[in-house]
């Protein structure tokens, strides 16, 4: 009898779910501690919207543990990829540490021609949070709303390419059975790998896997940004962005648009969301958002001051609410699409203590599926 038969795959399968429903617990708590390291620090708005990110993490912890986001390996496969970004996260931090040492030692004399050099540089010379970026910067930092558009390529594909998801999983199927004895010592019997050829599962499982992936990898080194310093963020290091003074002792705008997508995207898996709705809802938290800041930032002339945000401009405004409202026609319909319209000027407009990075997918989502039960109308509906 082969060594991978004597395994009962069940007990790993149970502990890698465990393991995985832990990961969002101890997020939980560290998204707690810099939520009160902000708020302290006088950053309400990033402390609030901090310990909000908490909360969702806490649900996702026990959604994980009731129900799955999905099955074995695949639960596995997150875990390995969230230890070895841990791995790589801590490892550039101890290379900074240690290039930070040697600079130290060698004083003003130290040389500045490499990119990590210059980078501590930058964010240890001065205060590397500002109060305003410029606008070729701001450009740079909203590309990350598109990541709007990776999410429908994965579910839905686009014209003549099919899902990425599905891509994955036919290749997947194929990969392993060309490594069928390496896989059964990792994974156990390959016959009980839970998806076929272009099963429609795996496109709403591997989704979840997309979205999972991407905010531990945003959030690792976000926390490490919050806790060590930003010299340390791999994740800075990479972008290359600029910080805003909202971000000082609080996560950053791509954790707050990742946790929305994941907390609506839940909804759906739990039968509580239409697919159309939510993907309605997080475009118009990507691309609305997107459209009102550059366009207010670039053309606003007339500004509207909020008592506890930063002015805005009457055409950001309208740049945004008119983008939602064609998102919303082309998923849902002309009527539906006014309620997006809506829900995105009201969390715009109106002053709040939380990032509407993360209001926005998951109340936009929320408020469709909402007016779908009460006005019974077909989606599409003109």
């Amino acid at each position: 009898m082969a060594y991978w038969e004597l395994i009962d795959w069940t007990i790993v399968d149970a502990y890698y779910n465990i393991a995985l429903s832990l990961s969002f617990f101890i997020l939980m708590g560290l998204m707690y501690v810099i939520g009160i390291r902000g708020y302290r620090a006088n950053n309400r708005y990033g402390g609030v919207s901090s310990m909000l990110c908490g909360a969702c993490f806490l649900i996702f912890g026990v959604y994980n543990s009731v129900y799955r986001f999905y099955p074995y390996p695949y639960n596995g496969f997150m875990v390995w990829f969230i230890g070895m970004n841990v791995i790589l996260n801590f490892s550039f931090y101890r290379v900074i540490k240690r290039v930070m040492k040697k600079m130290k030692t060698e004083g003003e004399g130290a040389k500045k021609k490499s990119v990590l050099r210059n980078y501590i540089f930058r964010m240890t010379k001065e205060d590397p949070y500002v109060t305003d970026i410029p606008f070729k910067m701001e450009l740079i930092r909203k590309t990350f709303h598109f990541s709007g558009l990776l999410l429908l390529l994965g579910f839905f594909g686009i014209i003549i390419i099919p899902p990425v998801t599905q891509i994955i999983n036919d290749s997947v199927i194929v990969l392993i059975h060309q490594v069928e004895p390496s896989y059964n010592v990792l994974w156990g019997d390959i016959a009980n790998y839970p998806y076929t050829f272009r099963d429609p599962q795996a496109l709403i499982d591997l989704t979840m896997m997309g979205i999972m992936g991407s905010l531990f990898f945003a959030i690792i080194s976000d926390i490490i940004r919050v806790l060590r310093g930003p010299e340390y963020s791999l994740f800075n290091f990479i972008t290359k962005s600029m910080l805003r003074n909202k971000e000082r002792n609080a996560a950053g705008p791509q954790v707050y648009i990742i946790t929305g997508f994941m907390f609506s995207y839940m909804l759906y898996m739990a039968g509580l969301l239409n697919i159309f709705a939510y993907f309605a809802g997080i475009l118009i938290a990507c691309f609305s958002d997107a459209a009102a800041a550059l366009i207010g930032r670039r053309y606003g002339k007339h500004k509207v001051h909020h008592r506890l945000r930063e002015p805005k401009s009457v055409e950001g405004f309208l740049a945004g609410v008119i983008v939602a409202y064609i998102i919303g026609f082309i998923f849902l319909g002309p009527i539906y699409a006014i309620v997006g319209a809506v829900i995105f000027f009201c969390t715009d407009y109106f002053p709040a203590f939380t990032a509407d990075n993360i209001t926005n997918p998951i109340f936009i989502p929320i408020g469709f599926q909402i007016m779908i039960g009460i006005l019974g109308l077909p989606i599409g509906w003109f």
